[in-house]
Formats: structure tokens, sequence, C-alpha cells
């Protein structure tokens, strides 16, 4: 192991592991959560509300973790949260297992599982910087992304095997057992994360995380165009995607349409240890507008290879795309600021998923899911490529390793 690879932090093992062991479980998720709502003999337009509620809660709930994530130690956060998670998960399961779920009681879960998560997210996409040196960033945020898609590409495909053979309900308790490990591990985590400041009031700190976020037109550019990916896209796979698969291929091949997006992820994270382009958006941008792939399969292949395919392409676009895109952030703004700016980040990319998940379903039983589908594959191509019009988007550039040991600032590194 070289004195530059970023595994030779304790904290950051024990952060890559907590992230990974969590994102198994939560892999398993969506695809239990929609065939459990599918099984209470709900439609889509419920199967969306219910997973609505959960990223509604998220938008309500991730500014505030933000200022948090700035104001604490971000370990005790994330430990926190994944212990609070666990219980939640291993509730719904109970419930399920014993024949007692119902659509109300998903969707208060996922509310209280929004806000849990959403309280914990930002200080966790802030830790990769605090647990490397200023050199291992780079690599690191690769390894770390890595880590959480493999994991994420086995638990989908574990997903529709669980859900084949013993039911929803076991899938989520896998989930509530791997937040379990994943608390113990970030509880192990030496490293702060933050120097806090004189605590202002909650709006007053806010605001100067949006004036962070404004002072660089490439970030605040970008989030808007999230807003309208993700208003689009999320109501394709996490409502239509279960039931147009699973109704023309059945409920496993829905699981291994999920795991070839993440293979996709885990293909594109292995290019990206090697590719490290010059200009961070430029190609980013490119490559994301191929992850109108997966859509446009979904509506217009009969084969389920070519659905497969689509998932694999949209996942290495977004995985390339992302890792330039988490570097650039983790480069470019300060350390007592880093929460603040990816709970905008993550509420401006997130914000409108609520709105798109809960229209989803009525609008393409107008429109027809197919149609629907083809609309959802342009503008999310397009619009990836409309952002290449930006110059700060097109010239940002990542840091050179001379300028990154120049910087001087590391990390306390076990």
């Amino acid at each position: 192991m070289t004195l530059s690879s970023p595994l030779r932090s304790r904290d950051f093992r024990l952060l890559v592991g907590g992230v990974a062991v969590s994102g198994l479980g939560s892999a398993m998720t969506p695809v239990a959560l929609a065939f459990a709502v599918l099984d209470l003999g709900g439609s889509a337009t419920q199967l969306g509300l219910v997973v609505a509620a959960f990223a509604g809660a998220e938008v309500v709930t991730i500014l505030y973790g933000g200022v948090l994530g700035d104001r604490l130690p971000r370990p005790l956060l994330m430990q926190g949260s994944s212990a609070a998670t666990a219980v939640s998960q291993a509730t719904v399961a109970v419930v399920l297992i014993s024949g007692h779920g119902s659509i109300w009681f998903l969707t208060a879960i996922g509310v209280v599982n929004g806000c849990l998560g959403a309280i914990a997210q930002p200080a966790s996409n802030a830790m990769t910087r605090s647990t490397v040196t200023e050199a291992q960033l780079p690599r690191a945020v690769v390894l770390r992304s890595l880590a959480g898609q493999t994991a994420f590409a086995v638990g989908f495909a574990l997903a529709g095997v669980i859900v084949a053979v013993a039911g929803p309900g076991w899938a989520i308790a896998a989930d509530a057992a791997t937040y379990a490990v994943a608390a113990v591990l970030f509880a192990m985590i030496r490293t702060a994360g933050t120097t806090a400041g004189p605590r202002e009031r909650l709006l007053a700190e806010l605001a100067d995380g949006a004036r962070e976020v404004f002072r660089h037109s490439w970030l605040w550019l970008l989030i808007g165009q999230a807003l309208l990916y993700h208003l689009f896209y999320n109501g394709a796979q996490g409502v239509l995607g279960p039931i147009v698969v699973g109704d023309t291929w059945g409920e496993e091949a829905w699981g291994w349409a999920l795991s070839a997006l993440m293979v996709g992820f885990v293909a594109g994270g292995l290019v990206a240890l090697r590719w490290r382009p010059r200009h961070l958006l430029r190609w980013g941008l490119v490559l994301l507008s191929l992850t109108a792939a997966f859509p446009l399969a979904m509506a217009t292949a009969d084969d389920l290879r070519l659905v497969l395919a689509g998932a694999f392409v949209h996942g290495v676009g977004l995985q390339l795309f992302s890792v330039n895109w988490d570097l650039a952030i983790q480069e470019n703004i300060a350390e007592d600021m880093l929460a603040r700016v990816y709970s905008f980040d993550l509420v401006g990319s997130f914000a409108a998923r609520p709105v798109g998940l809960a229209l989803t379903g009525p609008v393409a039983a107008l429109v027809g899911t197919d149609t629907w589908l083809l609309v959802v594959a342009a503008v999310i191509g397009l619009s990836s490529l409309a952002a290449l019009g930006a110059p700060s988007a097109r010239r940002l550039t990542r840091r050179t390793a001379e300028s990154a040991e120049s910087a001087g600032v590391e990390a306390t590194v076990p």
C-alpha cells in the first residue's frame, strides 16, 4: 500500500466500511418497499406517494442536517442516525413479516427514515476530506464511491432473490442489521471532522451556506440542472420501473435491472481510478447524458438484456459525473462550510423529487407509460448536454498533485 493510498488511514477505512455495509442493506429497501406496496394492493400512484413521503422528509430536514454537520462532530451524527434507522427498519420488518403492514404505515415510516437519513447525509459527505491527506483526496473520493456502489450492486441483486423467496419484510430486516453494524463502525472514528466557530442562529448559518453556493456559478447552475433531472428521472425508476419490468419479466428481473445499474456504477468507478480528466465537469456532463439509456430501454426494449444494458450505461455515466462533481466540491469549498454546501446540493438535487414521484403515476396513466419514459429520456439527456453551455462548468479544473501537496492541509491519519 503506497503512501498516497487513502486506505492507510484507519478513519477512512471505518468511514468506507460503514458507508458500504449500510449501503448493502439500503439497496434492498427500494425493491422490497415497491413490492410490499404492490402486495398490499397499491397502485402506481400509491407507490409514488409512499416513496415521495420519504423524499419529502429528506428535503425538509436536510438543510438542518447541513448546519448540524458544521456544528457537531460528524461521526456522532452518522452513528446516531444509523442506530435510529436500524430500529426503524427493524420495526418495519416485524410489521411486514407478521402480516400487519399497510400503505399508510409504510408512508409514515418513510417520513421517519427520510428525516433520519437527512440529518446525517451532509456530515457523511463532508467526512471524506477529514479522514485523508490533501494528496489522497482524489483517490479517496473514488474509492468511497466505488465501495458504496459495489455494496449497492450486491444489495440489489440479493433484494430480488430475497423478496421472491422470503418476502419484502425479510429484505428490510437485512437493512436494519446493516445499519446497526454501520453505527458501530462510525462510533470508532476518531476524527472530529470539523472545527465549529461561534454558533449563530439557524437561519444565519443557512444564509452563510447559501452565499457560499452562489459564490460559485458552476455549483448553483448544476444544482439547478440536477433539480430538473431528478424531477423527471426518479419517478421513472422508483415508480414505473418496478411495474414495467416486473410485469413483463417478473419481480426478480427488476432486482437484476437495479443490479446492472449498480454494476455500471462500479465499472465507472474503476475507470475513474485511472482516468483523471483535467476538466472536472466537461466530460462528466457528456457522460451524464448517457443516463437517458435506462428509461429509453424500459420504454422500447422487448428483451430484458437490452434493459440491463441500458441500466449499465446509465450507471457508468452517472458514476463518472458524480466522482468529478464530488471532487469539485471537496477541492473548492472551505471545511467549515462543507456540510452546509452539501446540504444545499442535496436539497437542490432532490427538492423536486417528491413532486416527480407523486405525479409520475397519474401522468403516465394519462399519456401512456412508454410515452412518458421517452419524455424522461429526452429531458435528462438533453439537459445534461445543455449545461455544457456554461463556461464555469466547462473550464473547472482539478488540482494537480503538486498543488495538493503545496496546500499543506492534511488530516490526522492514524
